[in-house]
């Protein structure tokens, strides 16, 4: 039983490792895996070429969906913004509205608060019981770590629903010193833990974000390139994924032979083999995470590709998460960057994790097709008169069935930079 035992052992360690440096290529984009394998390829002699489509840079970002609603290119919208849309998610109280939108603003680049509670307070006239409940709303956001207060809490707030809350609390708030240097034995013994058990639990620690705030972050894109063609092929949808989601890495085998050498040259060979290995399977893990991440969108947003825009429905990144049992932070850098071809154009992934506009009966409506009939109420007004933001909301309610405030229509013109009724006579 021991050398079994032991095997196992060493098998899973192995593996979690791999997984562990896997989940850092998910933030990579088609471009920039080919990219990486290549700077690998510059000091690792093995890999002798990389076979994938040449036809990458066919895809121009001027290729992506020109949707007047302008929501579609989400990688230009502040963290402060994409965490603003998914209130409506939230049953928040109407008095704390203000305090929550005050507590976002608080955050910096990473994520953090960067207030105390009770400057907090003070600026936002409430108690702070209040503001704590505020930091509640704010600390159930994607992606999870947002809003905390300390790397600790950062963590915890991560890792809470997947181990023992009191357990890991204390491991993070007593011993963190003991998690980041790895000492096994000083954690099994505090905590009468096993040590298979500790390192499962500084694995799980692994696999967070230090700085969730960077999630969220917006850059701009040399090319747009998609991962994969959604299209409909006799009456089924499909998912067709292009060649640069999966390299082919292409390894010299003329040198097997000087591994028979023994020395330091076959111990330097070794290791490149083992690196080509590790890079196969996190090439492997990357585009199966991304395969099923796009088949639950697919899924999950079946009527959108069916009908189109005005049947998106609401959908958050805990949703997938819990649906293919992944963290939602896995979630998150997978679909950072990414994006489809569609019947709609290029379209990034995280288009289709949209907030959502409560209505009066308890349903759930997408903010994007709220919007988008919004734009279209515009488009076909009389331009002699031209409807106020009450009128548009009479209009919606009446033809549409969709009731929303008149501030809540006033938000999303200027979201889509439609000028007032007065300005469009």
């Amino acid at each position: 039983m021991k050398p079994s035992l032991v095997q196992e052992q060493k098998l899973e360690r192995k593996m979690t490792q791999t997984l562990l440096q896997s989940i850092q290529l998910l933030q990579y984009t088609g471009v920039e895996l080919i990219e990486y394998i290549h700077e690998i390829s510059k000091e690792n002699p093995l890999i002798e070429d990389v076979n994938y489509d040449e036809d990458i840079t066919r895809f121009k970002i001027n290729n992506t969906n020109q949707t007047p609603i302008g929501e579609i290119n989400q990688t230009q919208e502040s963290m402060y913004n994409q965490l603003k849309r998914q209130l409506y998610t939230l049953d928040i109280p109407s008095e704390l509205k203000t305090t929550v939108d005050y507590g976002i603003d608080s955050l910096n680049s990473d994520g953090y608060l960067d207030i105390d509670i009770e400057s907090w307070a003070n600026h936002c006239q409430a108690t702070t019981k209040q503001v704590e409940q505020a930091l509640s709303f704010i600390q159930s956001l994607e992606p999870l770590g947002i809003g905390a207060r300390s790397l600790s809490e950062c963590l915890y707030l991560q890792l809470k629903n997947q181990v023992d809350e009191t357990l890991i609390l204390d491991i993070l708030n007593h011993h963190l010193k003991w998690v980041a240097s790895y000492d096994l034995e000083s954690l099994s013994t505090h905590y009468d833990l096993s040590v298979n058990e500790v390192e499962k639990i500084i694995e799980l620690i692994k696999t967070c974000h230090p700085k969730p705030g960077l999630l969220l972050e917006t850059k701009q894109a040399n090319y747009i390139v998609p991962e994969a063609n959604i299209i409909k092929k006799d009456g089924a949808w499909h998912i067709s994924f292009f060649k640069w989601n999966r390299p082919n890495i292409v390894v010299d085998e003329s040198y097997e032979n000087l591994l028979q050498i023994g020395g330091e040259t076959a111990t330097y060979l070794k290791e490149k083999y083992r690196q080509v290995d590790w890079l196969n399977q996190a090439i492997t893990y990357r585009s199966n995470t991304l395969e099923l991440i796009i088949k639950q969108i697919l899924l999950k947003q079946y009527l959108y590709f069916e009908h189109g825009h005005f049947l998106l429905k609401p959908l958050t990144l805990r949703e997938v998460a819990e649906e293919l049992n992944l963290s939602i932070s896995t979630v998150s850098r997978a679909v950072s960057q990414k994006y489809v071809q569609t019947q709609h154009g290029v379209t990034p992934l995280k288009f289709f994790f949209q907030s959502g506009v409560r209505q009066h009966d308890g349903q759930v409506m997408s903010a994007y097709s709220v919007k988008h009939l919004i734009a279209e109420i515009i488009q076909h007004e009389d331009k002699v008169k031209p409807l106020s933001d009450e009128a548009i909301k009479n209009k919606l309610h009446e033809e549409f069935n969709v009731q929303i405030a008149r501030r809540t229509v006033r938000k999303y013109r200027d979201e889509l930079d439609i000028p007032a009724s007065m300005r469009r006579r």
